[in-house]
């Protein structure tokens, strides 16, 4: 089954969205000084996973080559 090129670009656009108000949470977290280290390692690897589901979505956009 062919996955719509438009609606893959769609879901890493909201995807990446999502990362960036991580990264910025995370960050703000950070600059408080007293965040909760489980919750800052909770959001870093929500990030993380964001970020692996970015790179199987865009390796879905590439086409095969075969070499």
């Amino acid at each position: 089954m062919e996955i719509d090129q438009d609606e893959l670009r769609a879901r890493i656009a909201d995807l990446r969205q999502q990362h960036r108000d991580l990264d910025a949470q995370i960050e703000g977290l950070i600059a408080d000084g007293d965040a909760d280290q489980l919750y800052l390692r909770r959001l870093k690897k929500q990030k993380l996973h964001l970020k692996d589901q970015i790179s199987t979505l865009e390796n879905q956009l590439l086409p095969d080559i075969i070499a």
